[in-house]
């Protein structure tokens, strides 16, 4: 089954990368004036992530009524990434899209975007200056930035407080640390009707390289050799390794999470919804769908420290593809997304940390009667925040390190022997890269 979802990956991998270099790589155009148009918008996420885009469209509307925006909404995030790459293949993606930093590199790098940054540099509605740095530096590509970033999300401890306070525990302190997680794990994990099976997990997480990868950094460790033109791996550090044996130890030695069988048969963010999961890894998207618990209370925290703070970067950002005909209307659309008024629409939903300053430091996002009422610690660990390598092969690299993490994770293989055997097959993804990025 690894190997069958691997070849899937790496067909469509290529699918984009070849429907990338059908693509010329001329200089952008000049904007013409906007008259009337249509474009067409696509994004990925559950139903209350739609209807947050979708006020944020019904507010340009009211705008801007002579561009007619037709909102395009693919679910799955795995299935939008299919959709990306067979659309662009085609040469017809939508005129906007949504793509996150850790996989615009191959379109950037074969001039299938349009560069944005010499748009916002004529814009009289924002500024890259309104922006958090961190934001927009990983969307700059060969000293251009090219898409427009949204949000500057990290990684959050999403909890239970109900189940907190049922188990004696105080809500996490913004300076608590590894072994104080483990131990509220420890706490919220229960058999709660006796029946010899934990019915209560105490933590649930994906099993990735992007969740094992801030404890890797606290503790000292990195994931690869050079962040900027990274040759390998470098997971076999002892300060990284020490930070996987801790994240596996999660699940192989204290039972604290849900085992191989127990996930799929429900995912820990369901267990979560539904109050038998006390504490949950996840970005700020999560919020809107969060919102619609009635059940019991809760909140976020900072992660736990090891021996440095470490954060870790999640950012989307509105792209346009070169072979879009309405370029000009897409601009119109992303510029009055990212201004004040836009972002506001999105922050109050729940759904983004805004990039702008200022949003970001305003009552739309940090609003202490809407939950999270926490929300100030998204903006706490800007300044500790990292991001993964930006290049056209991290999305390989990722997935193939995943497989080998979760080999750990559920206690099919060693640490030893997953890192080793992630690091082999890596490898032949760090060859030199056609483009590289420019100043992060």
């Amino acid at each position: 089954m690894a190997t069958e979802r691997w070849t899937m990956r790496r067909t469509m991998h290529y699918c984009l990368m070849v429907a990338a270099v059908c693509i010329s790589a001329c200089a952008p155009a000049a904007m013409p004036a906007v008259s009337a148009e249509a474009i067409s918008f696509m994004i990925s996420g559950d139903a209350a992530e739609k209807a947050a885009y979708a006020q944020l469209v019904d507010a340009f509307r009211q705008r801007q009524p002579q561009i007619a925006v037709t909102l395009i909404h693919v679910p799955g995030q795995s299935d939008y990434r299919k959709r990306l790459g067979v659309d662009f293949a085609a040469g017809t993606p939508a005129d906007i899209v949504l793509i996150n930093y850790r996989r615009y590199a191959p379109f950037a790098a074969k001039g299938a975007l349009e560069p944005l940054g010499p748009y916002l540099a004529q814009s009289n509605l924002i500024s890259e200056q309104d922006f958090y740095a961190e934001a927009i530096a990983p969307f700059t590509w060969n000293g251009v930035l090219m898409c427009i970033p949204q949000n500057i999300s990290s990684l959050v401890v999403y909890y239970n407080r109900t189940l907190f306070q049922a188990a004696g525990l105080n809500d996490p302190q913004p300076d608590w640390t590894w072994n104080d997680f483990l131990r509220a794990a420890q706490a919220l994990t229960r058999d709660t009707d006796g029946d010899g099976r934990v019915d209560q997990y105490g933590l649930g997480t994906e099993v990735s390289l992007f969740r094992v990868a801030p404890f890797i950094w606290q503790n000292g460790g990195d994931l690869v050799d050079d962040p900027l033109a990274p040759t390998r791996l470098t997971l076999d550090t002892p300060a990284a390794r020490e930070a996987i044996q801790w994240f596996v130890d999660l699940q192989v030695k204290h039972h604290v999470t849900p085992g191989a069988v127990a996930e799929a048969a429900e995912s820990s963010e369901s267990r979560f919804l539904n109050g038998r999961l006390g504490m949950f890894l996840n970005s700020r998207r999560g919020v809107p769908t969060y919102r619609t618990i009635t059940s019991f209370d809760w909140d976020v925290a900072p992660l736990p420290q090891g021996n440095s703070r470490a954060g870790i970067l999640h950012s989307d950002a509105y792209c346009i593809p070169r072979v879009s005909a309405n370029k000009a209307a897409a601009w119109a659309f992303i510029e009055f997304a990212n201004s004040a008024e836009g972002q506001r629409i999105i922050a109050s939903t729940g759904r983004t940390v805004p990039s702008l300053r200022a949003v970001a430091e305003s009552p739309a996002f940090l609003d202490p009667g809407r939950k999270p009422a926490n929300s100030r610690v998204f903006l706490d660990v800007i300044p500790f925040m990292r991001g993964v390598p930006v290049m056209e092969t991290w999305v390989d690299i990722e997935d193939l390190a995943a497989e080998e993490l979760e080999r750990a994770y559920y206690g099919q293989a060693s640490v030893d022997e997953a890192i080793a055997t992630a690091i082999e097959r890596a490898q032949p993804f760090f060859a030199p890269p056609a483009s590289t990025p420019g100043t992060q």
